[in-house]
């Protein structure tokens, strides 16, 4: 079908998917000194990000959105081609990138009127942004009509999740994204939070006095929501995201992965590794699991 899927950076996406599902990108920026901003992987790779969060923890990196005249530059060439545009973006509780994209929308309508461009809040960030924009890709691939794409969309955001822990709570204390899981844990205490991202919005899930059992507990949690809303196993898009610790992150992924095989067996789990934009929220040592409804249950 010929419409485009546009993203920002927050998917998270490597460059082999976003070429399998001719994707665009939008990408955000990040700065340590608030002066000096780089593009996301484009001038500054993510691997050195997290090496200088690790290596400075005392430093707390920024991130820039894209800006409203960024998604106009993208969006032009397709609407003056006549090609419709779905657009997917970080939630709005986080970031103002969903907001950037609807602005720039309407500024394109008024010199396009007959443009057609979606502007999705995902609700969603990093891994469940990324397994929504795979489905928009998929479904793009496999025929299906723009607005069934849209509509689709809309309906499939209600159904992701991410279950994750992270090192500690300073990050998200300092970049004022703390919300209900203050007095939940405290670095002095070394507890370790769980956390689910629902609905656009970070929620408390429970602590954990280890990390390697907190890790684990995340399991748990996507196993909680499994029984407590009746949903499949087998009709959801499932990926591990993880940040600095790749060692860490591949054993996590070999438990993630068994466990779904014993319950779909042969079922796929992708292996994301978490950008900038969310890491400077939740600090280098976030890890955990995102899920999504894939498109064709809503057919």
């Amino acid at each position: 079908m010929n419409y485009q899927i546009i993203s920002d950076g927050c998917c998270d996406l490597s460059k082999d998917v976003i070429e399998k599902y001719q994707l665009h990108i939008i990408p955000f920026y990040i700065s340590f000194d608030e002066k000096n901003y780089y593009k996301e992987i484009e001038g500054i790779a993510i691997r050195d990000v997290y090496d200088r969060m690790v290596s400075n923890p005392d430093v707390y990196p920024k991130t820039s959105l894209p800006s409203v005249q960024n998604y106009i530059d993208v969006f032009l060439p397709y609407v003056e081609k006549g090609v419709p545009v779905i657009c997917i973006c970080f939630t709005p509780s986080l970031s103002g990138s969903y907001n950037s994209a609807c602005n720039a929308r309407e500024i394109v309508l008024e010199d396009h009127p007959q443009a057609q461009i979606a502007v999705i809040n995902s609700k969603a960030a990093t891994v469940s942004q990324g397994l929504m924009v795979i489905e928009a890709g998929r479904m793009r691939a496999d025929g299906v009509s723009y607005e069934e794409c849209v509509r689709i969309l809309e309906e499939m955001k209600k159904t992701n999740r991410i279950f994750f822990t992270v090192g500690n709570v300073d990050y998200l204390k300092h970049g004022g994204r703390i919300g209900k899981l203050a007095g939940l844990a405290t670095s002095a205490l070394s507890l370790k939070p769980l956390i689910t991202l629902v609905d656009g919005a970070i929620e408390a899930s429970g602590i954990g006095r280890s990390r390697k059992k907190t890790v684990k507990k995340t399991i748990d949690l996507m196993d909680g929501y499994f029984k407590e809303t009746g949903e499949r196993l087998k009709d959801y898009g499932v990926a591990v995201g993880y940040g600095y610790d790749l060692e860490e992150a591949g054993t996590f992924y070999e438990m993630v992965s068994a466990h779904v095989d014993s319950m779909v067996k042969g079922k796929e789990v992708s292996f994301i590794q978490i950008g900038a934009t969310i890491a400077v929220h939740t600090g280098p040592h976030a890890i955990g699991i995102g899920i999504v409804k894939k498109y064709e249950h809503f057919l």
